[in-house]
């Protein structure tokens, strides 16, 4: 197999152009993973592959993952050291990168069967979160918290951005995520209560966090949209001591969907 060693190769091309804007991103209707663990995580949820590009500098491990890519029909090819170091996001690329086809998890409507009751009950809603380790935080605490679904209004940042994707750690390839106008969010979570991050809300220990609820965390900045603000049936805050007045979004996102899956797995009631 010829080894790819020209920048102006149509792929080396496509996951320059995927790498730098979001509009490419919808356009071509494709992103870039990097590295062993995310693309193996992709494999492992039968993600679809368009394509996968190694150099020399991969580990066994990673060589293992592209011969088991290659067993299932994914197009593999070996690019130069230099080529892959002038493609990576990261500071110390792991040799191996893929594109992959920009296809976000469904989602379902409130009532349709999923195996849980009142399914989807557990909704999050990042709001002009702009800082790409902040959306990625909260979108593996979403997963990690047995969120169903992340819907992502204007001025949030691009869930499938290279940064957002490493932040997530996987949360991709586990939770629908799905950008929308504020109009469709509001028909996609009707029937739901919709609480509000705020620091002049009611303690999220005092709040009652087992009913079917969306939960909307604004920028740290800026705090929440006038939209947000309008579809909030009820401000929740974060308890804290000491100087501190507020959290960054990830951190306090966090909290507070942790805290709706600790009460949901108490088993009682506030």
């Amino acid at each position: 197999m010829t080894m790819i060693t020209s920048s102006q190769n149509p792929k080396i091309k496509l996951v320059r152009a995927l790498l730098g804007h979001a509009r490419e991103r919808r356009e071509a209707g494709a992103f870039v993973v990097e590295g062993v663990r995310l693309i193996e995580e992709a494999a492992r949820r039968d993600w679809r592959f368009r394509f996968a590009l190694y150099d020399s500098s991969l580990n066994a491990r990673g060589s293992s993952l592209a011969e088991h890519l290659l067993s299932r029909g994914a197009e593999v090819e070996e690019v130069s050291e230099r080529l892959m170091k002038s493609l990576s996001d990261t500071e110390t690329p792991q040799g191996i990168l893929a594109v992959l086809e920009l296809a976000p998890l469904p989602t379902l409507a409130p009532g349709a069967s999923a195996g849980v009751t009142n399914y989807p009950d557990f909704i999050l809603i990042p709001d002009r979160i702009r800082d790409p380790g902040n959306l990625g935080t909260l979108l593996r605490t979403a997963a990690a918290a047995g969120a169903q679904a992340a819907f992502l209004p204007p001025e949030t940042t691009d869930a499938f951005s290279p940064k957002v994707v490493r932040a997530g750690m996987g949360a991709h390839f586990s939770l629908p995520i799905q950008s929308m106008k504020w109009e469709k969010i509001r028909r996609e979570i009707e029937g739901l209560q919709v609480y509000l991050a705020d620091m002049d809300g009611t303690s999220c220990w005092e709040t009652d966090l087992f009913e079917p609820l969306a939960l909307i965390i604004g920028s740290e900045a800026e705090g929440a949209s006038e939209e947000a603000r309008e579809l909030a049936t009820q401000k929740i805050s974060i308890p804290m001591s000491g100087d501190m007045e507020s959290l960054n979004a990830g951190v306090a996102g966090s909290v507070l969907m942790f805290e709706v899956m600790r009460q949901r797995s108490a088993g009682s009631r506030q």
